[in-house]
């Protein structure tokens, strides 16, 4: 696996557990997925842009995704 931003480490481990599937392509970008396997959005492997993992997280949060964990 290749090199990925601490940050977005979390994210995807958060997601995970939330009960998505999450795939790492060939170019390295991370593929969330539903359980019936429906593509939910794309994060970049490494982000040039701050406001990228925003963005990707979106299309989670409208499906109820909570990010940042409430503690």
């Amino acid at each position: 696996m290749m090199k990925m931003d601490k940050d977005l480490r979390k994210i995807l481990r958060a997601v995970t557990e939330a009960g998505y599937i999450v795939v790492i392509n060939k170019k390295g970008h991370a593929e969330v997925y539903t359980e019936d396997g429906d593509k939910v959005t794309t994060f970049s492997g490494t982000a040039s842009d701050w406001r990228s993992n925003r963005n990707a997280l979106a299309p989670l949060k409208r499906r109820g995704f909570r990010w940042p964990p409430k503690r």
